[in-house]
This record gives C-alpha cells, structure tokens and sequence, in this order.
C-alpha cells in the first residue's frame, strides 16, 4: 500500500475512534451504579459458617424493604443487621439467641415466620377467614338464585309468527 493510501484509511477511522471512545465512556458510567449496590463481603471462616449466615439472613425480614429479607436487601439498615448478625455470630451465639435479640430490638416483625401467638392470629389465619367468608357468600348467592327458580316460559299459541 502506499503511503497516501494508508493516510487516507486513518484519517477516514478518526470519526469512529471517537464515537467508540464516547461508547466505551458510556458503558463505563452505566456499570458504576451496579458497582456502588454490591452487598460488601464477610470474612468467614469457612464454608459452614457463610452457608449458616446465608440461611439466617433469609429467615430475617429488611425492616426498611418489607418486602425482601436481609440477604437480599441492598438497603442500608439490612447491611447494618446483617453485619450485627455476622458480630453475633463471631462471638459464638446460636441462630436462636441471635434472632431473639433482633425480635428484643425490632419485635416479631423482623421474622419471615412469626409464631403463632394471639397478637399474630390474625396474620396466620386472616387469609383463611377471608377465603371461608367468600364461600360463605357465594354459596348464599347460589341458594338465593336457586330458591327463586327458572321464570315461566309463556304459553305455547301454535303461531310461529
């Protein structure tokens, strides 16, 4: 090739070395906010004890989400309890004494499975009520309909007209 040649070819990239720089720039931008919600690591001591962590934080509820447990939460107030659990643990206590200092601080609310006991009846049985009370209502319906039964037909003349 000769020189002018190989001239023209780069001055002819030029423009796409640009627009592939300001789309590496923006792929860049767009990777640091998945970057900034990384759950932090914990130095475990081996496997068990990560695997114990990981089921405890999945029976614990993120107080701030309500809908997610501790695990899986990126909030801040779960990475703080998460960490309180990981402390706890270090210093040898039981899943249940752990959890029974959450529920001390936070009440049965932090628990996925709170027990049954009066104040929680109606979260365990509430939804039965409900199903049992639209039963209830459709089978009343269903009897009322019956109970009136088919309207008559109008007599019969013989005229098809």
């Amino acid at each position: 090739m000769s020189r002018d040649v190989r001239h023209a070819l780069r001055r002819a990239r030029r423009p796409y070395r640009w627009l592939s720089l300001g789309l590496l720039g923006l792929l860049l931008a767009l990777a640091l906010p998945l970057a900034a919600q990384a759950i932090d690591p914990l130095p475990f001591k081996d496997l068990a004890q990560e695997q114990r962590f990981q089921q405890l934080t999945a029976q614990l509820r993120c107080l701030v989400c309500q809908n997610e447990n501790l695990a899986d939460s990126n909030a801040d107030l779960a990475r703080d309890l998460r960490h309180q659990v990981f402390a706890q643990m270090q210093q040898g206590k039981s899943d249940d004494q752990i959890k029974q200092y959450l529920v001390d601080r936070y009440s049965d609310f932090v628990l996925y499975d709170p027990p049954v006991q009066p104040s929680t009846w109606l979260l365990w049985f509430g939804p039965l009520l409900i199903l049992l009370a639209g039963v209830a209502v459709v089978g009343a319906t269903i009897r009322k309909r019956s109970r009136a039964g088919a309207p008559e037909a109008p007599p019969d003349t013989g005229d098809d007209w």
